[in-house]
């Protein structure tokens, strides 16, 4: 199943005349009810079948393909990128740049 095309965001608007708590069946059908896409009605019929007590609960509990820039903006992206980092490898996978020290003892 890919979510490439669905975000928290986007799920969490089709649920915005919601009253919580609410269950799972109860986000699917207001989704619905508010025109949802079939992609946003799949994601929450993914989500645990429990009681949710706000937005905040359901933006945890729904899966999507994550965004490699998620929650970046340009001007972080663009450090990353003068320091060494390549889009989509974690920090400390990064290489550093050597010391004098270090390249001393490369010698």
């Amino acid at each position: 199943m890919s979510t490439a095309h669905t975000s928290v965001p986007e799920v969490l608007a089709a649920l915005k005349d919601v009253a919580y708590p609410a269950d799972r069946e109860r986000l699917v059908t207001a989704a619905r009810a508010a025109g949802a896409s079939d992609e946003v009605v799949r994601v929450l019929r993914g989500i645990p079948a429990e009681r949710y007590a706000g937005r905040e609960d359901v933006a945890r509990s729904v899966r999507v393909d994550p965004d490699p820039d998620l929650g970046h903006t340009a001007a972080p992206r663009a450090v990353r990128g003068r320091e060494g980092g390549k889009p989509g490898v974690a920090q400390h996978l990064w290489e550093e740049p050597k010391t004098p020290i270090h390249e001393e003892f490369d010698r």
